[in-house]
């Protein structure tokens, strides 16, 4: 599955967030509920116009995004 068939940026749709395609809903948002616990089956409930490739699409793109960028985390010495 190729995340770029599901996943869109439009600059007219959510000010350029990266969206399920068809939706409004925030990749970003997707991967918040999943990185909080929620299971994919609980996501598909409260958003019924999702799918289980949508959401593993979000996942996909997630970790692309960290290939490409990183969030600068303070290393610390291990005890």
């Amino acid at each position: 599955m190729d995340w770029k068939e599901r996943i869109t940026i439009d600059p007219r749709i959510c000010h350029g967030k990266p969206c399920v395609k068809g939706t409004r809903i925030w990749v970003s948002l997707v991967l918040d509920f999943l990185a909080s616990g929620e299971s994919i089956d609980e996501i598909l409930g409260e958003y019924s116009q999702l799918t289980r490739d949508d959401i593993l699409a979000c996942l996909a793109y997630g970790a692309e995004t960290a290939r490409e960028h990183f969030v600068p985390i303070a290393v610390g010495s291990s005890s």
